[in-house]
């Protein structure tokens, strides 16, 4: 089983990276091949609008640190994203990242009964963490990147959730978040 780990936040110790890493210690030891991408630390810009990716090929005009990326997910069974909430939705990077999935769609998407340039059966796992302690505050974070990745063809997709954490790796006190991520591994290696 192939898992793709995107990392949205600029803080590779972050309370997200730390649930990601937990979910990924778990998946490899089932089995998984993992490949983990640092958003942060890439060269690429953001989509230019060009709609190349909506020709023949589907693939995007740009050459940059983001083109591997997009490959590894075209190629993944399970993507992990995993981000902080920033200024109440997530940080730059990853939205740069999210936005340059537009290719992944077909140019008749909105008609079109299979709108998807991807392989049916890809999962996800949405790790979001918050300082806020009411986990309804953010809710809409997930739900707007929810809809692209449904549209993508993802069919299993799960949310972690940790609220109220702020300092880097304050979320190990979380015990349940952290179970939850171990449990979210063994289930999806298992399917």
């Amino acid at each position: 089983m192939n898992i793709v780990c995107v990392y949205g936040s600029p803080r590779p110790k972050g309370n997200s990276a730390t649930i990601a890493n937990r979910f990924i210690e778990s998946a490899t030891e089932s089995g998984a091949n993992v490949k983990k991408f640092e958003l942060n630390k890439l060269d690429y810009r953001g989509c230019q609008g060009c709609m190349t990716c909506k020709g023949k090929t589907g693939k995007c005009l740009l050459d940059d640190d983001m083109t591997e990326v997009i490959e590894a997910v075209r190629e993944t069974d399970i993507l992990v994203i995993a981000t902080p909430v920033y200024y109440s939705y997530i940080p730059g990077p990853l939205k740069t990242f999210i936005d340059r999935t537009w290719a992944f769609v077909k140019p008749d998407y909105m008609t079109n009964p299979v709108p998807t340039r991807l392989e049916p059966g890809k999962k996800m796992v949405f790790i979001q963490t918050q300082g806020a302690e009411d986990e309804n505050i953010h809710k809409d974070v997930y739900q707007k990147i929810e809809k692209f990745f449904e549209l993508y063809g993802f069919k299993d997709i799960r949310t972690i959730l940790a609220c109220g954490v702020n300092a880097p790796g304050e979320v190990k006190r979380l015990e349940d978040v952290m179970e939850l991520a171990d449990k979210t591994a063994c289930e999806l290696m298992a399917a």
